[in-house]
């Protein structure tokens, strides 16, 4: 089994949040990846993801030196989630418009669901009509026009536009931050943008894990002998019980 063969991408427009946009994946049970926004083509073809999510960021997609989207990534064919900024970046550089909002929106914000998606499903913090979400905002800019082809999936009192999807060419933006845990069903949205829209199984396990290290190291070592420095700690706990795993006696600490 080759734990890295289905992965997700991140492109980090510096968001404080992008290193738990990873976690969150990562704890779904998909192997991903951050790298910088400005990806080059042959460095996104050689890692080959099953899909792309953009980080939100501290720039302004109204201003003119805001930083830029790849254009291989919407050229890839693979599934984009936009957050946040990386929502933003998309929609302008898609043809659609971004403008300074005016209400800033920090904190707690219920958006109202306008129609159904792939990337949403039955998902719904209620289960009255209109399946709210209640979700974390952190934006002073909003989506105020949709480039050709999205459609507005969700909207609150200050952004009508909280979530937009293409879902023809499987790009998919929300305005809030789905992997902090005040989202409420943050993680169950990236859970069926891994795993429905992308199409990732979930074998980036802990068990998984532990199995495929055991094998390395039985292929590594062979008959021969380990000697292992244990000090108690916790990395030489951890691969003291690796390797008495993988290689029994052959190990001495």
């Amino acid at each position: 089994m080759d734990l890295h063969e289905e992965k997700i991408l991140i492109l980090d427009f510096g968001s404080q949040y992008t290193q738990l946009i990873a976690r969150k994946i990562r704890e779904i049970g998909i192997y991903c990846e951050i790298r910088a926004y400005d990806i080059q083509p042959d460095e996104l073809n050689q890692f080959a993801p099953n899909g792309i999510v953009l980080s939100g960021g501290p720039e302004s997609a109204t201003e003119n030196t805001s930083v830029d989207i790849p254009e291989h990534v919407f050229s890839s064919g693979v599934p984009v989630l936009g957050i946040c900024y990386g929502m933003q970046a998309m929609a302008s550089q898609l043809g659609g418009k971004v403008e300074e909002s005016n209400k800033k929106e920090f904190g707690f914000a219920n958006v109202k669901l306008e129609r159904s998606s792939d990337l949403l499903g039955s998902l719904g913090d209620t289960e009255n009509s209109d399946h709210s979400l209640d979700v974390w905002m952190s934006h002073g800019d909003k989506v105020a026009s949709l480039p050709a082809g999205f459609s507005v999936i969700g909207s609150s009192n200050n952004s009508p536009i909280a979530i937009m999807a293409d879902e023809k060419r499987k790009l998919y933006g929300l305005q809030f931050h789905p992997e902090v845990d005040h989202t409420a069903k943050g993680k169950a949205i990236l859970d069926r943008f891994v795993k429905v829209i992308c199409g990732c199984k979930a074998i980036w396990t802990p068990g998984n894990i532990a199995n495929d290290l055991v094998k390395k190291i039985r292929d590594e070592v062979g008959d021969k002998k380990v000697l292992l420095g244990l000090s108690g700690g916790v990395d030489s706990s951890v691969v003291a019980s690796l390797l008495a795993r993988a290689i029994g006696s052959q190990l001495t600490c």
